[in-house]
């Protein structure tokens, strides 16, 4: 069976950073691929130079199963790295560079399995999807799997490899980015009256995201699979200003809903539409944008498809589920595509997206042994 640790080194050498230019990293797995005999299918994303792929290995037959992965990761630049994030590193057993708990430590068990999968005799088919630029919100599955959807793939389900510990996901909150523009009318500050001022406004509408916050805690059905029960709201970015001397004009905001899965964003939207209305007095001072940037569906599958939920927790040698508070493509997957989607992979989000990201020997033994067993499965009917 092929390194599955030097694949990772491969991998986690491509600084495959999300928002750029994926060419790369994905020639080099598709040439891996190519190698395998696998059918592939490279995906063109929106932005020019980024791509996703799918491949299938095994009889063209609707009983497959998918594993997903992304090819990008976060940048490095302002954390205080002990070793090359772009060289993978070994030490005391631990695998340290960008890209190797999440999610390229599942993206290297993948190639693994797909080695293995081409000398077995496979009865249905294991396939790969590989997307581009999922940090930046799930953006580049999308494309991937409208072309999926195009040419008709069916198939039992999907595993989308994000690191669980191995554990079985079988749901996460969705996902809605706000961006709030606040516009004001600018003024000398000499007399400030004269203006409207926009951060003054930005900080009425990240009051009323609070509010909005406390409405939901106290009115929405808790889910309490989660460690928070309940939909969330959080302002992290603000802009604004010119000049000390100037009443400011615009103000950005950039706020996120994470929804518990199920729960529709519209009534919450609805709620800060109200909020900008009343700051501005109806449009009379001042107005204020709010602009939906982007959206992922939260997942929910553990009563989509029984059947095939207990053959993950077999492959995984898990008896028990349970849910993850990060988003990922799991849930496009389902919505999309009409399969059911679970998530389970080396390594753990908590070493994710921070300096010193590490995945371990074991860890990745045991990502093998999950897809062995999977590739085994498809040798029967």
């Amino acid at each position: 069976m092929t390194d599955t640790v030097s694949t990772l080194a491969s991998l986690v050498a491509f600084p495959s950073i999300c928002g750029t230019a994926n060419g790369p990293i994905i020639d080099w797995i598709e040439q891996y691929l190519e190698k395998l005999g696998a059918r592939i299918v490279r995906v063109p994303g929106e932005q020019e130079g980024r791509f996703s792929l799918f491949a299938s290995l095994g009889p063209m037959v609707a009983d497959g199963i998918v594993l997903s992965a992304h090819s990008d990761v976060v940048p490095v630049e302002g954390q205080n790295w002990s070793f090359d994030p772009f060289a993978l590193t070994e030490q005391d057993g631990k695998l340290y560079g960008r890209g190797s708990s999440d999610m390229k430590g599942f993206l290297a068990c993948m190639l693994t399995a797909a080695t293995h999968a081409a000398n077995q005799p496979l009865e249905r088919p294991l396939h790969l999807a590989i997307s581009h630029d999922e940090e930046l919100g799930c953006l580049g599955v999308r494309s991937l799997l409208a072309a999926l959807r195009t040419n008709g793939l069916q198939a039992r389900g999907c595993v989308v490899g994000e690191p669980t510990s191995m554990q079985v996901a079988t749901a996460h909150k969705g996902k809605v980015a706000l961006q709030i523009v606040c516009h004001g009318q600018a003024a000398h500050s000499a007399n400030p009256f004269q203006g409207i001022n926009a951060i003054v406004m930005a900080s009425e509408m990240v009051l009323a995201a609070q509010d909005l916050q406390q409405h939901i805690a106290r009115t929405e059905k808790h889910d309490t699979r989660f460690g928070v029960p309940f939909s969330t709201v959080q302002t992290g970015l603000i802009n604004g200003g010119t000049a000390l001397n100037i009443v400011p004009d615009q103000c950005c905001i950039k706020t996120e809903i994470r929804l518990l899965p199920g729960v529709s964003a519209q009534p919450y939207l609805k709620w800060l539409e109200n909020a900008a209305l009343r700051i501005t007095q109806n449009n009379t001072r001042g107005n204020i944008e709010i602009i939906q940037t982007n959206a992922y569906p939260g997942l929910n599958s553990d009563e989509q498809s029984k059947d095939f939920l207990h053959s993950v927790m077999r492959y995984a040698q898990q008896n028990d589920i349970t849910v993850i508070d990060f988003g990922t493509e799991a849930g496009l997957f389902e919505q999309e595509l009409a399969m059911p989607c679970y998530v389970c992979g080396p390594g753990s989000i908590s070493r994710a997206h921070k300096a010193d990201e590490y995945i371990t020997r074991s860890e990745l033994n045991d990502g093998d042994r999950f897809l062995n067993i999977i590739v085994e499965s498809l040798c029967t009917l």
